[in-house]
């Protein structure tokens, strides 16, 4: 469920409410009274939460979810559960970000900048113009940078550097973390789907966890998870200018140089480093101590342990055979070509 440090529930409501506002049937006659409190996912789902199947390699979880509640299409209505009423739609992905707009929201600062309501523990320093929402949490030791805006209910440990004019929300921060000057940590992830009158966004309903000595660099952007977290593990240094989507997962003592670009759903093992420039496709596994060259674009899973570059990314030894046959077989067909 969305934590509730970050977001505000909007319900109960009844599923002929959510078939009301998503255009979708109920498929059992007299289930409209049915109360659903919040959306989720099929592996997280409980007996009060609506969640939806759009990819039929979910089968299997759909068969065990312990959902009250499904949004599916037609085809795949006799895959639903026992037990889990079904909402026939033609765009379930559409239809579970209505539901999750109407049944959860962000949590908004309101009242003075620094909240009464904020934990701010003895030997911390604000810096002037910052802003600590409701409920947030800061340890002795740690110094807000001028203008730095921290959200509602977001957790920082001790010792740790926030720079300037950087943006914390959802975020829960160990001891001994830095983050430069104008990063954003824990803002909404891309996420969007085709809805009933265009494009429309899915909620992001996940939190940024960065464990202790993490380092994270000016103009850097972290999303926050989708359904799950974003986590950065102990001790990992990310440079300036990188782009962690959301529902990320990075281990320990990981190294990402500048304009590195990390799509959603991606694993990184402990030790990984990453070259300046480097981008990763979504849901790739990269392995433990493997290193990805600058500009490399990886778009499948990488072994541990293992050199890459170029792009389509393959091992540096492989990729760099190859750039040095391009290179002499241009050069051959220059000298075969007859002067123009």
């Amino acid at each position: 469920m969305p934590d509730p440090r970050f977001f505000e529930d909007l319900g109960p409501v009844s599923l002929t409410e959510l078939a009301a506002l998503t255009g979708a049937e109920l498929s059992a006659p007299g289930a409209g009274s049915v109360q659903v409190a919040r959306v989720a996912i099929l592996a997280r789902a409980t007996a009060d939460s609506i969640t939806y199947f759009s990819d039929r390699k979910l089968a299997a979880e759909l068969a065990e979810t312990r959902a009250a509640a499904c949004f599916i299409t037609e085809r795949d209505v006799g895959l639903a559960p026992q037990g889990c009423i079904a909402l026939v739609t033609r765009q379930p992905t559409a239809a579970y970000a209505m539901s999750g707009e109407r049944l959860h929201r962000p949590r908004r600062h309101a009242g003075p900048a620094v909240s009464r309501e904020a934990s701010v523990e003895d030997g911390a320093v604000i810096g002037p113009g910052a802003a600590i929402g409701q409920g947030a949490q800061i340890g002795r030791g740690t110094i807000i940078g001028a203008n730095t805006v921290i959200g509602p209910g977001v957790t920082i440990g001790r010792d740790c550097v926030i720079g300037p004019n950087v943006s914390l929300h959802c975020a829960l921060l160990g001891d001994r973390v830095k983050i430069l000057a104008g990063a954003v940590i824990g803002e909404a992830g891309f996420g969007a789907t085709a809805g009933p009158k265009g494009v429309i966004d899915i909620p992001q309903l996940g939190r940024v966890i960065l464990q202790d000595g993490v380092t994270v660099g000016a103009n850097t952007c972290i999303d926050r998870g989708a359904y799950d977290d974003t986590v950065l593990g102990e001790n990992t240094k990310i440079d300036n200018l990188v782009q962690i989507a959301h529902n990320v997962r990075v281990g320990r003592n990981c190294v990402m140089a500048a304009h590195t670009g990390i799509s959603g759903s991606v694993t990184i093992g402990d030790g990984a480093a990453f070259g300046g420039r480097a981008g990763v496709s979504d849901h790739v596994i990269i392995g433990e101590g493997a290193q990805i060259g600058a500009a490399a674009g990886v778009l499948r899973d990488v072994p541990p342990r293992v050199v890459m570059g170029g792009y389509p990314a393959m091992p540096m030894r492989q990729w760099l055979r190859e750039v040095a046959w391009l290179s002499k077989s241009a050069a051959v067909r220059r000298r075969e070509e007859p002067d123009q």
